[in-house]
């Protein structure tokens, strides 16, 4: 089955509407260079797509600092500390949740941001990415104490600004289905979650200005959602589709959502 029917009708779609769909790349729990990495690294390189690679500061290894510094198009951001559950039993699993006090969560992302900072430099980007996506309210509003202003976790956000001084941009299409083995969940169901928020966001049932946003976990990643990602990028950057930096994304103007936030595994 043809799967890119809905995406290449809802560029015509914009292009008639006389705008330019924006999307965004963020890939999760980077420690260390390992092949499924380097693969990552080369489909950047060949696609011309920049990444935002979510690092977890407590796991990290040299080997990622060297391969980070021979691929231009990745920004490093950080993801939460040592990516480890303090929920109980049971529960679903959260590392910035309020199981603990949130004085200490702050002084471990401080912490975390300091390793990055040392081994990326101006590499590294403050944008905290919440491990599993999830993280407390309260921690959100005392992020700008550890030095984030910028925060990303998954599904269309209900605000741009969830807390004084912090601003959000999430990804909106996970690759990855978890509760299905952690399969890939194949290029038909990609394309239409991918052109159904395009859709939402032309029709402005979702922040219209929130570039939408791929999640990837190369760790997870088979032959064919490798294959599927390196056919995104060639098929979109051909028709004219705009891959944004990390940088890029908080930078678009912001505006308030109307859509209930989504969560991913």
């Amino acid at each position: 089955m043809n799967p890119w029917p809905p995406l290449d009708d809802e560029l015509d779609a914009w292009r008639a509407a006389g705008r330019q769909p924006t999307l965004w790349w963020r890939d999760d729990d980077a420690c260390r260079l390992t092949p499924a990495l380097q693969r990552l690294l080369d489909t950047a390189i060949v696609a011309d797509v920049p990444v935002a690679l979510a690092a977890v500061p407590a796991l990290l290894e040299p080997s990622l600092g060297v391969a980070v510094e021979a691929t231009k198009l990745v920004t490093v951001v950080q993801h939460g500390y040592a990516h480890r559950n303090h929920a109980p039993p049971g529960a679903r699993n959260w590392e910035l949740g309020g199981h603990r006090p949130i004085a200490v969560t702050v002084k471990e992302l401080l912490a975390g941001r300091a390793e990055l900072e040392r081994n990326f430099g101006c590499r590294f980007v403050r944008v905290l990415v919440p491990p599993w996506n999830r993280i407390d309210p309260d921690v959100v509003a005392r992020l700008p104490e550890a030095g984030f202003g910028r925060l990303s976790t998954f599904g269309p956000r209900n605000q741009s600004r969830p807390a004084p001084g912090v601003e959000q941009s999430n990804t909106h299409v996970d690759l990855i289905a978890w509760r299905r083995g952690r399969a890939f969940i194949g290029a038909v169901k990609a394309v239409e979650r991918i052109a159904g928020h395009l859709r939402a966001r032309r029709e402005g049932r979702v922040d219209t200005d929130e570039p939408t946003g791929i999640l990837t976990h190369h760790l997870d990643f088979d032959d064919d959602a490798w294959a599927f990602l390196s056919d995104i990028f060639r098929r979109t950057s051909a028709q004219g589709f705009q891959w944004l930096d990390v940088e890029a994304v908080f930078a678009q103007k912001s505006a308030a959502g109307t859509a209930t936030s989504s969560r991913s595994a």
